[in-house]
Protein backbone atom coordinates (compact mmCIF):
# COMPACT_ATOMS: atom_id res chain seq x y z
CA UNK A 1 0.00 0.00 0.00
CA UNK A 2 2.80 2.36 -0.34
CA UNK A 3 1.07 3.49 -3.47
CA UNK A 4 -1.42 4.90 -1.79
CA UNK A 5 -2.02 8.70 -0.77
CA UNK A 6 -0.54 9.31 2.78
CA UNK A 7 -3.81 11.43 4.07
CA UNK A 8 -6.48 10.66 6.45
CA UNK A 9 -9.52 10.40 4.92
CA UNK A 10 -12.77 10.09 7.64
CA UNK A 11 -16.26 10.57 6.88
CA UNK A 12 -17.83 13.28 8.47
CA UNK A 13 -20.16 13.26 11.46
CA UNK A 14 -23.22 11.61 10.14
CA UNK A 15 -26.29 13.71 9.74
CA UNK A 16 -29.37 13.19 12.15
CA UNK A 17 -30.88 11.29 8.73
CA UNK A 18 -27.74 8.54 8.79
CA UNK A 19 -23.59 8.86 6.29
CA UNK A 20 -24.14 11.44 3.85
CA UNK A 21 -23.69 9.34 0.65
CA UNK A 22 -22.03 12.19 -1.81
CA UNK A 23 -19.31 12.71 0.52
CA UNK A 24 -16.24 11.69 -1.35
CA UNK A 25 -13.12 9.87 -0.43
CA UNK A 26 -10.38 7.79 -1.85
CA UNK A 27 -11.93 4.50 -3.71
CA UNK A 28 -8.92 2.03 -3.82
CA UNK A 29 -10.33 -0.77 -6.88
CA UNK A 30 -8.66 -3.45 -6.78
CA UNK A 31 -7.98 -6.19 -9.38
CA UNK A 32 -6.15 -9.14 -10.57
CA UNK A 33 -2.00 -9.16 -11.21
CA UNK A 34 -1.56 -7.71 -15.00
CA UNK A 35 -5.10 -6.70 -15.21
CA UNK A 36 -4.92 -2.83 -13.62
CA UNK A 37 -4.69 -1.69 -17.44
CA UNK A 38 -7.93 -2.85 -18.23
CA UNK A 39 -9.31 -1.73 -14.99
CA UNK A 40 -7.71 2.22 -16.18
CA UNK A 41 -9.30 2.24 -19.33
CA UNK A 42 -13.29 0.77 -17.64
CA UNK A 43 -12.75 3.42 -14.77
CA UNK A 44 -11.78 6.09 -17.42
CA UNK A 45 -14.26 5.40 -19.80
CA UNK A 46 -16.92 6.01 -16.75
CA UNK A 47 -15.19 9.39 -16.41
CA UNK A 48 -13.02 9.24 -13.39
CA UNK A 49 -10.05 10.18 -13.40
CA UNK A 50 -7.02 8.00 -12.09
CA UNK A 51 -4.51 8.81 -9.04
CA UNK A 52 -2.23 6.11 -7.76
CA UNK A 53 -1.98 2.86 -9.06
CA UNK A 54 -0.14 -0.19 -8.29
CA UNK A 55 0.41 -3.84 -9.69
CA UNK A 56 -3.12 -4.91 -8.23
CA UNK A 57 -5.20 -1.78 -7.97
CA UNK A 58 -5.87 1.80 -8.47
CA UNK A 59 -7.50 5.21 -6.46
CA UNK A 60 -10.35 7.21 -7.77
CA UNK A 61 -11.85 10.51 -5.65
CA UNK A 62 -15.25 9.47 -5.42
CA UNK A 63 -18.67 9.27 -3.26
CA UNK A 64 -20.47 6.03 -1.90
CA UNK A 65 -22.87 6.45 -4.90
CA UNK A 66 -19.83 6.11 -7.00
CA UNK A 67 -18.28 3.48 -5.68
CA UNK A 68 -22.22 1.83 -6.12
CA UNK A 69 -22.20 2.79 -9.56
CA UNK A 70 -18.58 1.28 -9.83
CA UNK A 71 -19.39 -2.06 -8.10
CA UNK A 72 -21.95 -2.03 -11.20
CA UNK A 73 -20.51 -1.68 -14.31
CA UNK A 74 -16.67 -2.51 -13.89
CA UNK A 75 -15.94 -5.97 -15.52
CA UNK A 76 -12.14 -6.70 -14.57
CA UNK A 77 -11.83 -5.41 -11.16
CA UNK A 78 -12.04 -7.29 -8.24
CA UNK A 79 -13.18 -4.91 -5.02
CA UNK A 80 -14.32 -1.16 -4.50
CA UNK A 81 -13.55 -0.44 -1.30
CA UNK A 82 -14.13 3.18 -0.03
CA UNK A 83 -11.43 5.10 2.71
CA UNK A 84 -12.61 5.02 5.83
CA UNK A 85 -9.62 5.92 8.02
CA UNK A 86 -5.47 6.21 7.31
CA UNK A 87 -3.51 6.54 10.31
CA UNK A 88 -0.02 6.03 11.81
CA UNK A 89 0.20 2.85 13.96
CA UNK A 90 2.77 0.68 15.24
CA UNK A 91 0.70 -1.68 18.24
CA UNK A 92 -2.05 -3.53 17.52
CA UNK A 93 -3.40 -1.04 20.53
CA UNK A 94 -3.15 1.86 18.69
CA UNK A 95 -5.03 -0.11 15.66
CA UNK A 96 -7.51 -0.94 18.23
CA UNK A 97 -7.98 2.47 19.52
CA UNK A 98 -7.83 4.49 16.01
CA UNK A 99 -10.70 1.89 14.42
CA UNK A 100 -12.86 2.09 17.51
CA UNK A 101 -13.17 6.04 17.22
CA UNK A 102 -15.02 5.47 14.02
CA UNK A 103 -18.27 5.73 14.41
CA UNK A 104 -19.11 2.09 13.04
CA UNK A 105 -22.86 2.21 15.08
CA UNK A 106 -23.68 5.30 12.47
CA UNK A 107 -23.33 2.66 9.68
CA UNK A 108 -23.98 -0.67 10.54
CA UNK A 109 -26.82 -2.34 12.63
CA UNK A 110 -26.26 -4.54 15.62
CA UNK A 111 -28.39 -7.32 13.65
CA UNK A 112 -25.72 -7.32 10.50
CA UNK A 113 -23.17 -9.67 10.15
CA UNK A 114 -19.59 -8.59 10.38
CA UNK A 115 -16.52 -9.91 8.18
CA UNK A 116 -13.00 -8.13 8.40
CA UNK A 117 -10.50 -9.36 6.03
CA UNK A 118 -6.91 -7.42 5.80
CA UNK A 119 -3.44 -7.75 4.63
CA UNK A 120 -0.46 -7.14 6.76
CA UNK A 121 2.93 -6.17 5.83
CA UNK A 122 4.40 -4.88 9.06
CA UNK A 123 7.04 -5.79 11.90
CA UNK A 124 4.65 -4.57 14.69
CA UNK A 125 2.68 -7.68 14.76
CA UNK A 126 3.24 -11.33 12.94
CA UNK A 127 -0.15 -12.68 12.65
CA UNK A 128 -2.66 -10.85 10.41
CA UNK A 129 -5.36 -12.93 11.67
CA UNK A 130 -4.67 -11.38 15.10
CA UNK A 131 -4.76 -7.83 13.36
CA UNK A 132 -7.69 -8.79 11.69
CA UNK A 133 -9.45 -9.99 14.78
CA UNK A 134 -8.79 -6.29 16.79
CA UNK A 135 -10.27 -4.51 13.91
CA UNK A 136 -13.70 -6.49 14.37
CA UNK A 137 -13.33 -6.42 18.01
CA UNK A 138 -12.64 -2.31 17.81
CA UNK A 139 -15.97 -2.40 15.62
CA UNK A 140 -18.20 -4.89 17.64
CA UNK A 141 -17.01 -3.37 20.91
CA UNK A 142 -18.00 0.22 19.77
CA UNK A 143 -21.29 -0.84 18.42
CA UNK A 144 -22.06 -2.81 21.79
CA UNK A 145 -21.11 0.27 23.60
CA UNK A 146 -23.60 2.65 21.79
CA UNK A 147 -26.20 0.47 20.73
CA UNK A 148 -26.07 -2.09 23.60
CA UNK A 149 -25.62 -5.25 21.33
CA UNK A 150 -22.83 -6.27 19.15
CA UNK A 151 -23.72 -7.61 15.34
CA UNK A 152 -22.32 -11.18 14.88
CA UNK A 153 -18.99 -11.25 13.16
CA UNK A 154 -17.47 -14.27 11.03
CA UNK A 155 -15.89 -15.34 7.87
CA UNK A 156 -18.65 -15.10 5.64
CA UNK A 157 -18.49 -11.72 3.08
CA UNK A 158 -22.01 -12.12 2.86
CA UNK A 159 -22.80 -8.90 4.37
CA UNK A 160 -20.88 -6.01 6.39
CA UNK A 161 -17.01 -6.70 4.79
CA UNK A 162 -14.51 -4.38 6.59
CA UNK A 163 -10.76 -4.83 4.72
CA UNK A 164 -7.46 -3.56 6.88
CA UNK A 165 -4.62 -2.91 4.82
CA UNK A 166 -0.86 -2.29 7.47
CA UNK A 167 2.06 -1.80 5.54
CA UNK A 168 5.21 -0.90 8.38
CA UNK A 169 3.56 2.13 10.33
CA UNK A 170 0.64 3.06 8.03
CA UNK A 171 -3.13 1.56 8.13
CA UNK A 172 -5.76 2.10 6.11
CA UNK A 173 -9.37 0.98 6.90
CA UNK A 174 -11.85 0.83 4.11
CA UNK A 175 -15.79 -0.41 3.77
CA UNK A 176 -15.53 -3.08 1.25
CA UNK A 177 -18.67 -1.81 -0.81
CA UNK A 178 -18.39 -5.24 -3.29
CA UNK A 179 -18.32 -7.99 -0.04
CA UNK A 180 -17.77 -11.12 -2.48
CA UNK A 181 -15.39 -10.41 -4.98
CA UNK A 182 -17.02 -9.06 -8.71
CA UNK A 183 -16.07 -12.01 -10.70
CA UNK A 184 -18.84 -13.41 -8.91
CA UNK A 185 -21.35 -12.27 -11.73
CA UNK A 186 -24.20 -14.97 -10.62
CA UNK A 187 -24.72 -16.44 -13.73
CA UNK A 188 -22.38 -19.47 -14.02
CA UNK A 189 -24.00 -22.18 -11.51
CA UNK A 190 -22.28 -24.77 -13.08
CA UNK A 191 -18.69 -23.94 -13.94
CA UNK A 192 -17.53 -26.63 -15.65
CA UNK A 193 -13.95 -28.14 -15.17
CA UNK A 194 -11.05 -25.68 -14.96
CA UNK A 195 -12.88 -22.50 -15.98
CA UNK A 196 -11.73 -18.60 -16.41
CA UNK A 197 -12.69 -16.55 -13.66
CA UNK A 198 -15.27 -13.64 -15.39
CA UNK A 199 -12.65 -11.30 -14.82
CA UNK A 200 -9.81 -12.60 -16.67
CA UNK A 201 -12.22 -13.44 -19.08
CA UNK A 202 -13.73 -9.93 -19.84
CA UNK A 203 -9.91 -8.83 -19.50
CA UNK A 204 -9.16 -11.64 -22.51
CA UNK A 205 -12.11 -10.19 -24.63
CA UNK A 206 -10.96 -6.82 -24.16
CA UNK A 207 -7.45 -6.92 -24.81
CA UNK A 208 -8.81 -8.62 -28.99
CA UNK A 209 -10.48 -5.27 -29.32
CA UNK A 210 -13.48 -6.76 -29.68
CA UNK A 211 -17.15 -4.29 -29.24
CA UNK A 212 -19.63 -6.33 -30.79
CA UNK A 213 -19.55 -4.92 -33.95
CA UNK A 214 -18.41 -7.93 -36.01
CA UNK A 215 -18.56 -11.59 -35.24
CA UNK A 216 -16.29 -13.60 -32.67
CA UNK A 217 -16.10 -17.23 -32.58
CA UNK A 218 -15.47 -19.25 -29.32
CA UNK A 219 -14.63 -23.10 -30.29
CA UNK A 220 -13.75 -24.81 -27.26
CA UNK A 221 -15.83 -22.97 -25.13
CA UNK A 222 -16.29 -24.72 -22.39
CA UNK A 223 -18.89 -23.41 -20.07
CA UNK A 224 -19.15 -20.14 -21.81
CA UNK A 225 -17.68 -17.22 -19.72
CA UNK A 226 -15.70 -15.78 -22.57
CA UNK A 227 -18.94 -15.72 -24.98
CA UNK A 228 -20.92 -15.00 -22.01
CA UNK A 229 -18.46 -12.01 -21.37
CA UNK A 230 -18.05 -10.37 -25.09
CA UNK A 231 -21.90 -10.91 -25.12
CA UNK A 232 -21.71 -8.71 -22.15
CA UNK A 233 -19.10 -6.08 -23.74
CA UNK A 234 -21.28 -6.13 -27.12
CA UNK A 235 -24.51 -5.36 -25.21
CA UNK A 236 -22.93 -3.16 -23.10
CA UNK A 237 -24.44 -4.60 -20.14
CA UNK A 238 -23.14 -4.04 -16.76
CA UNK A 239 -22.10 -7.25 -15.51
CA UNK A 240 -23.29 -5.89 -12.08
CA UNK A 241 -27.24 -5.92 -13.19
CA UNK A 242 -27.21 -10.06 -12.07
CA UNK A 243 -25.83 -9.40 -8.87
CA UNK A 244 -28.79 -9.47 -6.08
CA UNK A 245 -25.72 -8.57 -3.21
CA UNK A 246 -23.13 -6.15 -2.31
CA UNK A 247 -21.47 -4.70 0.49
CA UNK A 248 -22.91 -1.50 0.79
CA UNK A 249 -26.73 -2.80 0.82
CA UNK A 250 -25.81 -4.17 4.31
CA UNK A 251 -25.02 -0.38 5.52
CA UNK A 252 -27.57 2.11 7.40
CA UNK A 253 -27.56 4.23 4.99
CA UNK A 254 -28.26 2.33 2.19
CA UNK A 255 -30.41 4.31 -0.48
CA UNK A 256 -32.24 1.68 -2.02
CA UNK A 257 -33.99 4.09 -4.61
CA UNK A 258 -30.74 5.30 -5.68
CA UNK A 259 -29.67 2.54 -6.55
CA UNK A 260 -32.60 1.39 -8.34
CA UNK A 261 -32.05 4.39 -10.60
CA UNK A 262 -28.23 3.41 -10.90
CA UNK A 263 -29.71 -0.02 -12.03
CA UNK A 264 -32.41 1.34 -14.10
CA UNK A 265 -30.49 3.73 -16.17
CA UNK A 266 -27.59 1.52 -16.82
CA UNK A 267 -30.22 -1.43 -17.79
CA UNK A 268 -31.92 1.30 -20.80
CA UNK A 269 -28.17 1.82 -21.85
CA UNK A 270 -27.91 -2.15 -22.10
CA UNK A 271 -31.43 -2.62 -23.90
CA UNK A 272 -30.77 0.13 -27.00
CA UNK A 273 -26.98 -1.91 -27.25
CA UNK A 274 -28.26 -5.10 -27.10
CA UNK A 275 -30.12 -5.92 -30.26
CA UNK A 276 -33.83 -4.52 -29.11
CA UNK A 277 -32.96 -1.26 -30.75
CA UNK A 278 -30.76 0.28 -32.39
CA UNK A 279 -27.50 -2.20 -32.63
CA UNK A 280 -28.17 -5.38 -33.25
CA UNK A 281 -24.23 -7.08 -32.24
CA UNK A 282 -22.49 -9.06 -34.39
CA UNK A 283 -22.79 -13.45 -34.03
CA UNK A 284 -21.36 -14.90 -31.79
CA UNK A 285 -20.41 -18.41 -32.23
CA UNK A 286 -19.66 -20.84 -29.27
CA UNK A 287 -18.65 -24.60 -29.59
CA UNK A 288 -17.18 -27.37 -28.05
CA UNK A 289 -16.82 -31.18 -28.87
CA UNK A 290 -18.33 -31.82 -24.73
CA UNK A 291 -22.12 -32.08 -25.55
CA UNK A 292 -22.59 -31.53 -21.55
CA UNK A 293 -20.41 -28.47 -21.36
CA UNK A 294 -22.29 -26.78 -24.35
CA UNK A 295 -25.51 -27.52 -22.12
CA UNK A 296 -23.80 -26.03 -19.34
CA UNK A 297 -22.93 -23.41 -21.13
CA UNK A 298 -26.22 -22.86 -22.56
CA UNK A 299 -28.28 -22.54 -19.12
CA UNK A 300 -25.19 -20.17 -17.86
CA UNK A 301 -25.75 -17.61 -21.08
CA UNK A 302 -29.81 -17.62 -19.89
CA UNK A 303 -29.04 -17.17 -16.21
CA UNK A 304 -27.22 -14.55 -17.56
CA UNK A 305 -29.80 -13.26 -20.61
CA UNK A 306 -27.44 -13.22 -23.01
CA UNK A 307 -28.20 -16.57 -24.60
CA UNK A 308 -29.91 -14.76 -27.41
CA UNK A 309 -26.79 -13.16 -28.70
CA UNK A 310 -25.22 -16.56 -28.56
CA UNK A 311 -25.01 -19.34 -31.63
CA UNK A 312 -23.75 -22.48 -30.08
CA UNK A 313 -23.29 -25.95 -31.10
CA UNK A 314 -21.56 -29.17 -30.08
CA UNK A 315 -18.80 -30.05 -32.52
CA UNK A 316 -14.91 -30.35 -32.84
CA UNK A 317 -13.31 -27.27 -32.92
CA UNK A 318 -11.87 -27.46 -36.49
CA UNK A 319 -15.40 -27.84 -38.02
CA UNK A 320 -17.20 -24.95 -35.85
CA UNK A 321 -18.85 -22.60 -38.72
CA UNK A 322 -16.85 -19.12 -39.13
CA UNK A 323 -18.94 -16.41 -40.22
CA UNK A 324 -17.78 -14.51 -43.57
CA UNK A 325 -15.23 -11.48 -43.28
CA UNK A 326 -13.30 -10.44 -40.81
CA UNK A 327 -13.78 -11.37 -37.41
CA UNK A 328 -12.38 -12.35 -34.11
CA UNK A 329 -11.65 -16.38 -32.94
CA UNK A 330 -10.82 -16.69 -29.50
CA UNK A 331 -9.43 -19.95 -27.42
CA UNK A 332 -8.69 -21.15 -24.40
CA UNK A 333 -7.69 -24.57 -24.70
CA UNK A 334 -6.14 -26.45 -22.36
CA UNK A 335 -2.31 -26.27 -21.69
CA UNK A 336 -0.83 -29.53 -19.75
CA UNK A 337 -0.58 -27.63 -15.81
CA UNK A 338 -4.02 -29.16 -14.96
CA UNK A 339 -5.28 -30.95 -17.74
CA UNK A 340 -4.67 -33.01 -20.49
CA UNK A 341 -1.76 -35.40 -21.68
CA UNK A 342 1.12 -33.16 -22.99
CA UNK A 343 1.47 -35.41 -26.26
CA UNK A 344 -1.86 -35.30 -27.14
CA UNK A 345 -2.50 -31.32 -26.09
CA UNK A 346 0.89 -30.81 -29.06
CA UNK A 347 -1.36 -32.26 -31.57
CA UNK A 348 -4.01 -30.13 -30.94
CA UNK A 349 -2.39 -26.84 -31.01
CA UNK A 350 -1.39 -27.74 -34.09
CA UNK A 351 -4.52 -28.51 -35.16
CA UNK A 352 -5.42 -25.44 -34.16
CA UNK A 353 -2.61 -23.61 -36.29
CA UNK A 354 -4.49 -25.60 -39.45
CA UNK A 355 -7.66 -24.68 -37.79
CA UNK A 356 -6.67 -20.67 -37.96
CA UNK A 357 -4.81 -21.46 -41.63
CA UNK A 358 -7.90 -23.09 -42.97
CA UNK A 359 -11.03 -21.63 -41.95
CA UNK A 360 -10.34 -18.11 -40.55
CA UNK A 361 -8.81 -16.15 -42.85
CA UNK A 362 -9.75 -12.65 -43.02
CA UNK A 363 -9.87 -13.03 -39.17
CA UNK A 364 -7.55 -11.71 -36.18
CA UNK A 365 -6.73 -14.87 -33.97
CA UNK A 366 -6.61 -15.52 -30.29
CA UNK A 367 -4.72 -18.38 -27.99
CA UNK A 368 -5.02 -18.09 -24.06
CA UNK A 369 -2.37 -20.71 -22.95
CA UNK A 370 -0.30 -20.99 -19.68
CA UNK A 371 2.18 -23.19 -21.47
CA UNK A 372 4.82 -21.22 -23.70
CA UNK A 373 6.36 -24.64 -25.58
CA UNK A 374 2.50 -25.87 -26.89
CA UNK A 375 2.06 -22.32 -28.33
CA UNK A 376 5.29 -22.68 -30.24
CA UNK A 377 3.40 -25.90 -31.84
CA UNK A 378 0.63 -23.78 -33.62
CA UNK A 379 3.10 -23.36 -36.27
CA UNK A 380 1.88 -19.46 -37.11
CA UNK A 381 3.84 -16.27 -35.96
CA UNK A 382 2.25 -14.23 -32.83
CA UNK A 383 2.01 -10.56 -34.15
CA UNK A 384 1.40 -9.45 -30.10
CA UNK A 385 1.47 -11.38 -26.67
CA UNK A 386 -0.68 -10.08 -23.54
CA UNK A 387 0.46 -10.97 -20.11
CA UNK A 388 -2.07 -12.23 -17.95
CA UNK A 389 -2.06 -14.92 -14.87
CA UNK A 390 -4.67 -17.51 -14.16
CA UNK A 391 -4.51 -17.62 -10.59
CA UNK A 392 -1.00 -18.19 -10.47
CA UNK A 393 0.15 -19.59 -13.50
CA UNK A 394 1.57 -16.88 -15.75
CA UNK A 395 -0.31 -16.90 -19.53
CA UNK A 396 -0.07 -15.28 -22.57
CA UNK A 397 -3.03 -14.70 -25.18
CA UNK A 398 -1.05 -15.16 -28.31
CA UNK A 399 -1.88 -12.91 -31.18
CA UNK A 400 -2.30 -14.06 -34.74
CA UNK A 401 -3.08 -11.75 -38.13
CA UNK A 402 -4.64 -14.57 -40.02
CA UNK A 403 -4.67 -12.75 -43.64
CA UNK A 404 -6.54 -13.60 -46.53
CA UNK A 405 -3.66 -14.09 -49.41
CA UNK A 406 -0.69 -13.06 -48.60
CA UNK A 407 0.43 -10.39 -46.30
CA UNK A 408 2.81 -8.39 -48.45
CA UNK A 409 -0.66 -7.84 -50.49
CA UNK A 410 -2.04 -6.27 -47.52
CA UNK A 411 0.98 -3.69 -46.74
Amino acid sequence: MKDCAERTVVLRKPRLSGVDLEEKSTILITCSPGLVGYVRGEVEQLGYQVGASHSTGLEVEGSQVDAMRLNLHLRTANNVLFLLKHFKCKSVGELYDNVSAVAWEEMISCKEYVSVVGKVDTGFVDNSMFANLKVKDAIVDRIAGKRGRRPDSGKERDNVVVQLYWKDDKCWVYLNTSGQKLSDRGYRKIPGKAPLRETLAAAIITATGYNGAGPLVCPMCGSGTLAIEAAFIASRRPPGLLRSNYGFMHMKYFDASKWRRIRSEASKQSKVRGGKAAFVPGPIVATDIDAGAVEVAKKNATTAGVAHLIDFDVCDFAETIVPKGAGIVVMNPEYGLRLGDMRELEATYKRIGDFFKQKCSGYTGYIFTGNPALGKKVGLRTSRRFEFYNASIECRLLKYELYSGSRKGRD
